[in-house]
């Protein structure tokens, strides 16, 4: 909103860093940051009021986890809430890569509600029906990918550390691009088990797909790098720093221990709003690697329900693969911190596919 006022009004001096992409970029990060923090209190207060008993925790989980009963959840919502006020606040307008992002968020956010809701007042930790789930995210990511694709016209799938022709998908890609979507939003979700285990690795990959979005919107970086051109995609810059902000804030009150949870909320719209840039980027196999420590998490789950039912036996002392840490005997907070340094670390993989090529 303040970009299209300085673009549309003569402003002058300081007013006119609103034009900058960077400047706009930085704001945003700051904004949700600051509403995050000021609203996070209060809020935390409000959703223990309404709750009660808080998130239901799984009698079949670690045991150290039975201690967290009373924290409420839904914490998603503060964190959507200064997203995207300081996404409306900055972005521009006329941006449909950003309005088909935010259709994901809150698409995505609304079905985590609804899960949240329905565990909370169910006293229970299964929440909606896992094909109703899906259906209903399969829809929202199949509109925002046709959004995207109608914009900018292109279905070509780009390999990182080759330099040759992009593979062309034609119609495949809106399923291929769904899917990604879809996968990253449950990938986060899955991860969400421990105080602040998820925010810290979104809030990584978010950095690293704010430099990469803004190298993708300037096609004199993206000719250099050998990267797909994709015009406005510099836009998304602004969504990437109100995750970061929005992120920051949460985890100040969701560090060990946490005043409040993100719940499905939260996990499944970060999740599948990284996915959603990472496809109107064309960075979707980067993704994979940035996002390795999600992909890892999924695959974990994958992995341990496909041999139970087969064999009945586990791969995993538990799944996801964080709790199979908590059973060998690593404190959480262990477990977190190494699964950070291991998000970071990937994230400086993906990156470096910018110039490998």
């Amino acid at each position: 909103m303040l970009y299209w006022l300085a673009q549309t009004m003569d402003f002058a001096g300081i007013f006119n860093l609103i034009r900058y992409l960077s400047f706009r970029a930085g704001a945003s990060i700051a904004t949700a940051l600051m509403i995050g923090l000021l609203i996070g209190p209060r809020f935390i207060g409000w959703l223990r009021v309404r709750q009660g008993k808080g998130q239901p925790i799984r009698d079949d989980g670690p045991q150290s986890h039975l201690a967290k009963r009373g924290t409420p959840t839904m914490g998603g919502l503060m964190i959507l809430t200064s997203m995207v006020a300081s996404v409306l606040l900055w972005m521009d307008l006329s941006s449909i890569y950003v309005w088909a992002c935010l259709f994901v968020t809150l698409g995505f956010g609304a079905i985590g509600f609804l899960d949240d809701y329905d565990k909370v007042t169910k006293a229970s930790h299964k929440g909606l029906s896992g094909k109703a789930r899906l259906l209903a995210e399969f829809l929202i990511a199949g509109v925002a990918s046709w959004m995207i694709v109608h914009s900018h016209g292109n279905t070509a799938l780009y390999v990182p550390f080759y330099n040759g022709p992009a593979i062309e998908l034609g119609p495949f890609y809106f399923c291929f691009a769904a899917f990604v979507i879809v996968a990253f939003g449950n990938a986060v979700n899955l991860t969400d088990g421990l105080d602040g285990l998820a925010t810290m690795p979104v809030i990584i990959a978010s950095l690293a797909f704010l430099l990469i979005v803004y190298l993708v919107g300037r096609a004199d970086f993206a000719t250099y790098l050998g990267i797909p051109h994709v015009p406005g995609a510099g836009n998304l810059t602004i969504l990437c720093g109100a995750i970061i902000g929005a992120g920051l804030a949460f985890l100040w009150f969701n560090a060990p221990p946490a005043a409040v949870f993100m719940g499905d909320t939260g996990s499944l719209a970060l999740g599948g709003t990284i996915g959603v840039i990472a496809v109107t980027a064309h960075h979707e196999i980067v993704l994979g690697i940035i996002g390795g420590l999600f992909v890892v998490e999924a695959l974990s789950v994958i992995i341990q329900v496909f041999f139970y039912k087969r064999t009945g036996k586990r791969v995993f002392k538990m799944a996801p693969i964080h709790h199979h840490f908590e059973q060998m005997g690593w404190a959480e907070p262990t477990v977190v911190i190494r699964f950070w340094i291991i998000a970071f670390v990937l994230a400086l993989a993906g990156l470096a596919t910018l110039k490998l090529r």
